[in-house]
């Protein structure tokens, strides 16, 4: 019984790890919020602290 309950929350973490990398639930957008210069994630609409200026 403990050997099904085991196996069966590894299948459930293996699932939500795939889904985890899929990209078309957000990973663009978080791939866009990122400052082109120093590759930090920028939050908020103003320039990056780096001073590079706006988004890229």
């Amino acid at each position: 019984m403990i050997f099904k309950i085991v196996t069966l929350f590894l299948v459930v973490m293996g699932v939500l790890a795939m889904f985890g990398k899929m990209h078309w639930l957000g990973g663009k957008r978080l791939a866009q919020a990122k400052c082109g210069a120093c590759g930090r994630y920028r939050i908020g609409r103003g320039p990056c602290s780096c001073g590079a200026g706006g988004r890229s």
